[in-house]
């Protein structure tokens, strides 16, 4: 499985990496790509280079998001036995073939969903071997199609947000990735929107500032009662060998309602 939290830390930013490395994050994200202005790739690309056979072998996986622009560049920079993933920020069928061809194959690859295009390419994307899970790169996304964020537009963010949960499940790829918000200061509405995620069908979600970290796993860790309840239904359904039987509060439990079970527990681990 995914972790359930990325953090972002900007690559031209080295005193963060030990600090974010030994946080509460699942993952830390080394950011090549937004978080670094152009002027300071170079730097950014070599305090990466220098961190990475240094860093700490315990703690959060490190992860790197590199730019379609500069593919050579931040492969060169990121590549080391550290690394666990690379968010591919602005993904397309060429993005993913042109970075399967030089990583290993065991490293996993996370498509960021982040224009119309890749929208539209998203059934031949699901299909490739080396990608893991898509993401979805919302700001950039709405930038692209020409749609605004608003109340108004709600209906149409979670349609989009679905057609990756849909094109994710058909190909049996993990949970993607839900975006971040980068009103950091306002851990309420981030809570409220990683539940929405979770509900949508995301299991993982980006952060960009470490107060938004627990409040991910708060809100994607299933509770005790869920966990109990789940163990509950797999039990009865195991004892029902396989046949319909019933919840604890006598409703119809059958082999769609105990996978979501199997899931929770799954996710509980």
């Amino acid at each position: 499985m995914l972790p359930r939290s990325f953090l972002y830390v900007p690559a031209d930013r080295p005193d963060l990496f030990d600090k974010a490395a030994a946080g509460p994050a699942d993952a830390i994200v080394l950011d090549l790509e937004d978080a670094v202005p152009a002027a300071g790739k170079t730097a950014a690309r070599d305090a990466v280079r220098r961190w990475l056979p240094s860093s700490p072998a315990t703690g959060a996986e490190v992860w790197a998001r590199i730019s379609p622009l500069a593919l050579d560049d931040d492969l060169a920079a990121v590549y080391h036995p550290r690394l666990a993933g690379l968010l591919l920020a602005g993904c397309t069928p060429e993005v993913l073939d042109r970075v399967a061809a030089t990583t290993p194959a065991d490293l996993r690859l996370v498509g960021l969903v982040e224009s119309a295009a890749a929208l539209v390419a998203l059934p031949t994307m699901a299909a490739h071997p080396r990608l893991t899970a898509f993401g979805v790169g919302e700001v950039d996304l709405l930038g692209d199609l020409r749609v605004a964020r608003t109340p108004r537009t709600d209906a149409v963010v979670a349609q989009l947000r679905t057609l990756v949960v849909v094109h994710s499940a058909a190909a049996g790829l993990e949970p993607p990735v839900a975006p971040t918000s980068t009103d950091f200061r306002d851990l309420d509405a981030f809570a409220e929107s990683t539940r929405l995620a979770l509900d949508l069908g995301f299991r993982s979600r980006t952060a960009i500032h470490p107060g938004q970290v627990p409040v991910i796993h708060d809100a994607l860790t299933p509770s005790a009662e869920e966990v109990a309840a789940a163990r509950d239904l797999v039990r009865r359904f195991d004892e029902a060998d396989g046949g319909g039987t019933v919840d604890a509060s006598g409703r119809f439990v059958d082999a769609a309602v105990v996978r979501g079970a199997r899931e929770t527990l799954s996710r509980a681990r």
